[in-house]
């Protein structure tokens, strides 16, 4: 496929993906049935992050995969939002064919699997290049796309009632033994292909270097902040309600974008950074934000004789966090570079070490061969050669 060709149809697909989005919202509000603003938002979001990243990639690395996959989902997802909004509307008003509403229901029941499970598994199996580690590795790709598709067949053959819809019964549901034993080999390939996608990606990280370890880096630190923030905001939901899931979805729709970055190769270099900061921010808010809570609960029990209120020892919280922080940050920074940077740590001492000495040197050829040494053991360059300017 040429590139103006993969080009115009990535471009088709996401304009695709978003008319099925949008007419999904417009018979929703134009049949007077409402908007779950919640699902509604979820659903816009995964179709656009999906099809922006899918088509950038497809446009300018048409033989990679990923690109493909992730504008499948896009269009999944669009087609989710249309179907849930017509079975809404004809459960409501029972217009229209029949066979139409219930299929549109039975279709947004499981709506969720190619957006979700096929991107996903797929991700971990052939990113950063689209390609697998070798053709041994078809064996779990097969299980995987067997797995999911298996998996979408044996419960869209369930009988009974709709989970979501609770009035529409299954119309392509089977009252079948053999259904339980499809339904126990899809799940045995799908846990062999989501297994073996996720100890592919391992493989391809420990193999990584130089550029292709960036890239890896990338993913990886995507999919971490999504393995804390999820389970984290889950428990936090039941807390603070819906809101806990903003940061869920925003830290699942990063792994799309991460993988947008890295093969993209945008700011490809810059992930250091980004880990750095985050591992230190994260750190630091943790540490300030137990600080504070625990000082305002002492404060107010050494307080409570003196003043009935409050105020005094969130005041006085308040003063000894912002106190902290500088010196906190710092802490936390020596920390974090000495356990995941080492070298960067290593050489910050060499250089400190340095100075310390260069301003009691006297000896030149001590202080040449001081340098020297600071440059090898910082720089690691294949040769070091000093000149020295003669005065005239």
């Amino acid at each position: 496929m040429s590139g103006r060709v993969s080009t115009r149809l990535a471009w088709a697909l996401v304009a695709l993906a978003v008319v099925l989005l949008v007419s999904g919202t417009v018979v929703s509000l134009a049949n007077g049935l409402g908007v779950d603003v919640g699902q509604e938002v979820i659903l816009w979001a995964i179709t656009l992050v999906f099809a922006a990243t899918g088509a950038l990639i497809a446009s300018r690395h048409p033989g990679n995969a990923i690109g493909w996959t992730f504008l499948a989902a896009a269009v999944a997802a669009g087609l989710a939002s249309l179907a849930g909004s017509y079975a809404e509307y004809w459960v409501d008003t029972r217009e229209w064919p029949e066979w139409l509403g219930k299929t549109a229901a039975w279709y947004g029941e499981l709506s969720w699997m190619p957006y979700i499970l096929v991107p996903v598994t797929f991700l971990l199996l052939l990113f950063p290049d689209g390609r697998l580690l070798s053709r041994r590795w078809r064996v779990v790709a097969w299980c995987a796309g067997v797995g999911i598709a298996g998996t979408f067949v044996a419960t869209g053959l369930q009988p009974g009632p709709f989970q979501d819809y609770p009035q529409i019964k299954n119309p392509y549901g089977v009252d079948s033994s053999v259904l339980d034993g499809l339904e126990a080999l899809t799940v045995l390939a799908l846990l062999i292909g989501i297994l073996g996608s996720a100890l592919a990606l391992i493989i391809r990280f420990r193999r990584a270097r130089g550029e292709l370890r960036l890239q890896m880096k990338w993913l990886a630190f995507a999919g971490a902040v999504a393995a804390v923030t999820v389970p984290l905001g889950s428990v936090a939901s039941d807390l603070v309600g819906e809101i806990a899931y903003v940061p869920i979805m925003l830290s699942v729709l990063g792994l799309p974008a991460a993988t947008g970055v890295a093969i993209l190769r945008h700011r490809l270099y810059d992930i250091d950074v980004v880990i750095n900061r985050t591992l230190v921010y994260g750190a630091l808010t943790a540490t300030l934000a137990l600080t504070y809570l625990g000082s305002v609960l002492l404060l107010q029990l050494a307080l409570s004789g003196i003043t009935e209120g409050s105020g005094l020892a969130v005041a006085a919280s308040t003063l000894a966090v912002a106190a902290l922080i500088r010196p906190a940050r710092a802490r936390i920074q020596h920390g974090v570079d000495r356990r995941f940077y080492r070298r960067k740590y290593d050489a910050q001492r060499t250089l400190e070490g340095f100075s310390a000495r260069l301003r009691d040197q006297v000896d030149l050829a001590a202080l040449c061969s001081d340098l020297n040494g600071v440059v090898r053991e910082t720089l690691e360059p294949a040769h070091v050669t000093l000149w020295l300017r003669q005065r005239p």
